[in-house]
C-alpha cells in the first residue's frame, strides 16, 4: 500500500461580535474541521487533510465565511502514513 501523507493545523478564527455561535456552526457543518474552544470573538480550531493545498483551500472557505473577520493558520504538522489517521476528510 503506497504511503499517504496526512496533514494537520490549527487556526485561530476571528469573529464579528455577536457572530459567534452563526460562525461556530458553519464551521462544524465543514469535514475535517475540530472546535476545540474559543471566547466571545475568537474560535479555535484543527484542519485535518492530504495536503498542505488542502488545509489553505478549507483555510480560505472559513475565511470567507460572513461574520469572519480573519482566519489564521498557526500551526501545521505532516507525516506519512499508510492510511490517514482523519476519518472525517
Amino acid at each position: 500500500m503506497p504511503e499517504e501523507r496526512w496533514h494537520v493545523s490549527s487556526a485561530v478564527v476571528t469573529v464579528a461580535h455577536g457572530e459567534r455561535e452563526a460562525v461556530q456552526d458553519r464551521i462544524m457543518a465543514l469535514g475535517g474541521v475540530e472546535l476545540h474552544g474559543g471566547d466571545a470573538t475568537r474560535l479555535i480550531v484543527t484542519i485535518e487533510g492530504n495536503s498542505t493545498g488542502q488545509l489553505g483551500d478549507r483555510l480560505t472557505e472559513i475565511n470567507l465565511m460572513p461574520g469572519v473577520l480573519a482566519a489564521n493558520m498557526v500551526f501545521e504538522h505532516a507525516e506519512e502514513t499508510e492510511e490517514p489517521p482523519c476519518h472525517s476528510t
